[in-house]
């Protein structure tokens, strides 16, 4: 028997960016290297070998983000204990919006993420360091 969602990730979008701040990549670039804004990116490994990573961000595996900002989990990170600006992104937008809105509603905030994601910022100009491998 085939399996029946009754709420695809189309609905969690729309309710998860109704309730959050999305800032632009141009605001994101304005506000990288401040020291009252932590940047997470959400995006696999592999995405950050592919692509690039934004200088200073903070990199969080998705799966392990409620862990990481929960205080009573053995996986907490001292990071997400600060009185900060969290702004999320991952590729696209879609894996921050969903996660802002989870850090939000775990009490998290102030939180954003970052419209269209990494690639916004690098067609932006946003700064992006590669891995070291790469530039062999």
């Amino acid at each position: 028997m085939a399996q029946t969602i009754t709420r695809g990730f189309k609905a969690m979008l729309d309710e998860a960016n109704a309730k959050i701040v999305t800032i632009s990549a141009e605001e994101a670039i304005a506000r990288h290297g401040r020291d009252d804004t932590v940047f997470v990116d959400l995006r696999d490994p592999r995405e950050l070998e592919r692509e690039g990573r934004m200088p200073g961000a903070l990199h969080c595996p998705r799966g392990m983000l409620e862990f990481w900002i929960d205080p009573e989990s053995p996986y907490h990170k001292p990071t997400f204990a600060q009185d900060k600006t969290f702004i999320f992104f991952c590729a696209a937008g879609w894996r921050s919006a969903l996660s802002a809105a989870t850090a939000q509603d775990m009490g998290l905030k102030p939180v954003a993420h970052i419209d269209g994601g990494f690639a916004a910022w690098k067609a932006a100009g946003g700064p992006v360091e590669t891995d070291a491998r790469e530039k062999r």
